[in-house]
């Protein structure tokens, strides 16, 4: 695992061996309180520990403040072009600016952001996009190079340390996976700063979901990333439950998984029915427990052998395992309704 430094965003913790946070953004118009309110409480419902806030203007950072007055969980201020917005939001409450020093304007401007940082006791994530590179790194390095994306935020982050400020976070991220992923290795063998994971404009649908698997893993397998958001272009709750389950499926976060087998001419029941009816039953399971949902008896205890508990479907009947060992059978009508009986009094 890579040794950071760690900050505080609110109450939660990034870096310094604290758990990998899972961010999301709002998706409303900012001015639009109501609205904007009821999306961060459906967020931090869902598991969201941190929001982002876009603050295009200053209407926007005055909306800002009652937002966060009604928010349960940290929120960060998103500020693009106008140091002043920064500035602004910062005085409203934000528990972190998310700024590109490249568009904020020059060294003064970036100066007194810093300062109304450390004045307010906030850090200040640095986000790098390959869309949004200097024009010095460009042609040194071509379009989008991972070595681009690197040096550009090293760049930022000496000239934050220059002002004696480290409370900083960074997102070096492209809409290509490897781009993505090496950009982060790169900075990640020069700097202890926290590196906020994601693959910009992943997409739509289950292709986002892939692509934002597969950087996001790969970075987090290679003990890389203090807190993440999955990017895409659809109901932000969904970024949340995407997040999640890449957290809990490499063990870095509590709660239950299920794993279900592929199916074949042994399987003799509607395995995907039950399997997802199953997986709705254990939404508020906390445990970190295995469940195993297999469609054959040949060898589905078996296969699920490290499953803290699971079901195999037969032909008439199923059977009811743990560990792989067989504990009863169940008529096929009642057996999710005992697997999560089960579940229950290992989740109690």
């Amino acid at each position: 695992m890579r040794t950071t430094r760690q900050v505080l965003v609110g109450d939660v913790a990034v870096g310094g061996g604290a758990p990998v946070s899972v961010q999301s953004m709002t998706k409303t118009d900012t001015c639009d309180v109501e609205a904007t309110v009821a999306q961060v409480a459906r967020l931090a419902e869902a598991g969201a520990d941190i929001v982002r806030v876009a603050v295009p203007d200053s209407e926007a950072a005055e909306a800002f403040g009652r937002i966060k007055r009604r928010s349960t969980v940290p929120l960060v201020a998103d500020i693009h072009f106008d140091y002043r917005l920064a500035l602004a939001a910062a005085d409203q409450g934000a528990d972190k600016l998310r700024v590109n020093p490249g568009n904020i304007g020059g060294p003064e401007r970036v100066a007194a952001v810093v300062a109304k940082a450390r004045e307010r006791g906030i850090p200040l994530r640095v986000g790098v996009n390959a869309g949004s590179l200097e024009r010095d790194l460009l042609e040194r390095h071509g379009a989008h190079a991972p070595e681009a994306l690197a040096e550009s935020a090293w760049r930022h982050v000496r000239a934050l340390e220059a002002m004696d400020f480290r409370d900083i976070v960074v997102s070096l991220k492209a809409s290509d996976v490897a781009t993505t992923v090496k950009a982060n290795r790169l900075f990640a063998e020069v700097s202890d700063v926290p590196l906020h994971l994601g693959v910009t404009e992943a997409g739509l649908g289950e292709p986002a979901v892939i692509k934002s698997a597969a950087g996001i893993g790969a970075l987090l397998l290679d003990g890389i990333g203090d807190t993440l958001r999955v990017s895409l272009t659809e109901d932000p709750v969904r970024e949340v439950e995407v997040g999640l389950s890449l957290l809990r499926g490499l063990g870095l976060r509590p709660g239950p998984q299920l794993v279900s087998c592929p199916t074949c001419a042994r399987c003799h029941q509607d395995l995907q029915r039950i399997a997802a009816e199953v997986s709705a039953g254990l939404r508020n399971v906390k445990a970190s427990i295995t469940v195993a949902v297999m469609g054959c008896e040949v060898n589905g205890p078996g296969e699920a052998k490290s499953a803290d508990v699971g079901i195999a479907l037969g032909q008439r009947r199923g059977i009811l395992f743990r560990h792989g060992e067989r504990v009863r059978g169940v008529e096929i009508e009642e057996i999710v309704d005992v697997l999560l009986a089960e579940v229950r009094q290992l989740d109690s």
